[in-house]
């Protein structure tokens, strides 16, 4: 009936061990990995997960009108025992952008080069648009991907592993939603629109400043057609 925290060399017993040979065994935490647990730890002393509260809201952006981060965090509720695997993450980050600096003050400056996101923020975004009363029909454009910085590479946060999938050459499909869609132009920022045929335009991956390169724009389609892993949002 001993079930002790950590490696605790105290916590013996004189039992059957794995082997099937009887001697000094362990009753700790750490015996699992030791491989010298008495033959019935795993049932007097049954692995106890880790659980944790739910996400709290996301927070806001730090500063107004400029690309940031948005965080939203989560409590443990009960600490893992018995050699049960370890709590996960508690704490997620997301790139955003606050586009007013303050009421009824909008952004002054248009978001150039191009701010992207992944398509993945676009469910959250519509349910809060939809909640709001302010769900405008949106847009999608097609770029060519021509250069990518080697930061995209290097992406291995949870909020930037996205841009991992960027590739030279490559088609992406940016979405146009609210809040994002001006509401006199109707349009995007660094969206391409009035651009020249095959000219270079710039973006930035929000959430990971070394992230970005140049693209040429295709065209303007209704729906996006991309697969997940090239679909992304306009910020």
């Amino acid at each position: 009936g001993r079930c002790c925290p950590g490696r605790d060399p105290a916590c013996i017993s004189t039992g059957r061990r794995p082997d099937g040979s009887i001697g000094p065994c362990y009753c700790d935490q750490a015996c699992g990995r030791a491989l010298d647990c008495c033959h019935d730890y795993a049932r007097t002393c049954p692995a106890i997960p880790c659980v944790v509260s739910q996400w709290s809201a996301w927070s806001g952006c730090a500063e107004p009108c400029e690309p940031a981060q948005r965080v939203r965090s989560r409590l443990v509720v009960r600490e893992p025992r018995n050699g049960a695997e370890p709590c996960p993450a508690l704490e997620e980050r997301a790139g955003c952008v606050r586009y007013r600096a303050g009421p009824g003050a909008p952004c002054q400056q248009a978001l150039v080069p191009a701010l992207v996101t992944t398509g993945g923020f676009g469910k959250a975004r519509k349910k809060r648009a939809a909640a709001d009363g302010k769900e405008r029909a949106g847009y999608c454009v097609e770029f060519q991907l021509v250069t990518i910085t080697p930061g995209c590479l290097h992406s291995h946060l949870w909020h930037t592993r996205w841009m991992r999938h960027l590739r030279e050459g490559h088609t992406v499909c940016v979405e146009c939603q609210h809040p994002a869609l001006h509401a006199r132009s109707h349009h995007c920022s660094g969206d391409g629109t009035g651009s020249k045929q095959n000219q270079l335009l710039h973006w930035q991956a929000v959430g990971n400043p070394r992230c970005k390169g140049t693209w040429r724009r295709i065209g303007q389609l209704d729906t996006c057609s991309c697969p997940s892993v090239h679909s992304f949002l306009f910020i």
